[in-house]
């Protein structure tokens, strides 16, 4: 199929050489191209530029995109977006006083999540998750991290999995999927180190068996792994090929962004809870520091300090975090308001955030996050707003007007849909 969209107001995030990143000063940079043309072709980007330099293009379908931008799609680097159900009911514990700890202590947090996975076929997890995906596509993502970590046994982390890989061959999402085991001690476990064990010893190995994960991931937190932990499950799953992405610092400074760092992750994720030992501890590495403000906001928390981590030369990236217990929302639009309202990033540093850097946060950064000749044409095209800055500015809004995934128009409000 061949897309022609032209006199676009603003086509954003171009680059004719797409970095692996953008960082420091560098991230309040973002081109945009005003009066723009932006061809696709056989689910690829061929071609943009200038209204007045557009050559002739027969396209199968012509969009007028006039008043409007366009913004490569966003990529969501980390989510639990398989998951059994809901847990509006410790959000009523949360809004009565009890904290995070004292949910868990009660049977409430992972725990919770857990058990009721655990009495969900595939199909029915699959059935859910597929509501998700397809409600994120609206909110602009084309790409996304999906973790297990509620199944707390083999066959059930597993379960997870493949849900997560069947999610990206029915939709046009593009999936990378995290190994997640170390989330939390199951309370049939008395000593915590048999279930470290199985996760080293049956879970890595089965998992690893049927090429289910991409990553592996640990929750390195006071009262869940510790660092020396962390990092022997992380090095158990660089043996299979999984490279490490890690839960740190989330509630405490819990030393996981040390173990990130000397286990070479992908990304360390979350980040509340930061110092300047930290903040030196990702300079000059290929770690990307991952934010997920909707956590924070949803649990009531501190921020990560974007700001010292930005002026520290560090780049970042922005996540939804989606998952029932402390994030229950996956609408990048939102993150970007977030990052802009309650971390003090400009619009421009929030929107290479949540494009290029999050596509570098699981691998994508060849093919996803910015509007370069050759990527995945993965865009979606606004309402007719003033500015992009209108895109955080305006967090109760929906300004997405038609979304484009691989090069096919997947929902658009110019014309319908066949169904």
């Amino acid at each position: 199929m061949e897309i022609l969209i032209q006199n676009i107001k603003g086509l954003v995030q171009v680059r004719e050489k797409s970095p692996r990143w953008v960082a420091g000063v560098d991230m309040a940079h973002l081109p945009v191209l005003e009066n723009a043309f932006l061809h696709l072709k056989d689910g690829k980007i061929e071609n943009y530029g200038a209204m007045e330099e557009m050559p002739l293009i027969n396209a199968d379908e012509i969009i007028n995109a006039s008043g409007r931008f366009v913004f490569p799609s966003f990529v969501d680097s980390h989510t639990h977006l398989v998951f059994a159900a809901s847990r509006e009911e410790e959000f009523v514990y949360k809004i009565k006083g009890m904290s995070y700890q004292e949910i868990a202590a009660k049977g409430g947090g992972i725990l919770n999540s857990a058990k009721k996975l655990q009495q969900t076929t595939e199909d029915e997890l699959l059935e859910r998750a597929m509501i998700r995906a397809e409600e994120i596509i609206g909110f602009g993502t084309g790409a996304v991290e999906i973790k297990s970590g509620y199944g707390l046994t083999t066959k059930d982390e597993i379960k997870m999995l493949r849900v997560a890989k069947r999610l990206e061959e029915n939709t046009p999402l593009r999936v990378k999927t995290t190994f997640l085991g170390a989330h939390a001690i199951p309370k049939e476990y008395s000593d915590r180190n048999d279930y470290i064990k199985l996760i080293k010893e049956e879970m890595i190995p089965a998992v690893a068996a049927e090429g289910l994960a991409d990553y592996i991931d640990a929750f390195c937190e006071k009262g869940f792994f510790t660092p020396e932990e962390t990092e022997d499950i992380m090095e158990a799953g660089k043996k299979y090929g999984m490279r490490p992405k890690i839960h740190a610092n989330q509630l405490h400074i819990s030393g996981g962004v040390q173990v990130g760092v000397k286990t070479g992750a992908l990304s360390v994720d979350h980040l509340e809870s930061m110092g300047e030992e930290e903040i030196t501890a990702l300079q000059n590495t290929d770690v990307m520091p991952t934010l997920l403000p909707g956590a924070a906001f949803f649990l009531n928390m501190t921020y990560p300090p974007a700001r010292k981590m930005i002026e520290a030369g560090l780049p970042v990236a922005l996540a939804t975090d989606y998952n029932p217990g402390s994030a229950p929302c996956g609408k990048m639009p939102f993150m970007l308001s977030l990052a802009c309202i309650k971390m003090k990033m400009t619009p421009e540093e929030a929107i290479n955030s949540g494009t290029i850097n999050s596509a570098y946060a699981i691998e994508l950064q060849n093919d996803y996050g910015s509007i370069t000749k050759g990527k995945v044409a993965n865009v979606f095209i606004t309402s007719e707003i003033p500015s992009y800055a209108y895109m955080p500015y305006a967090f109760g809004a929906n300004l997405i007007d038609a979304t484009i995934l691989n090069g096919e128009i997947i929902r658009s409000n110019f014309f319908s849909i066949p169904e």
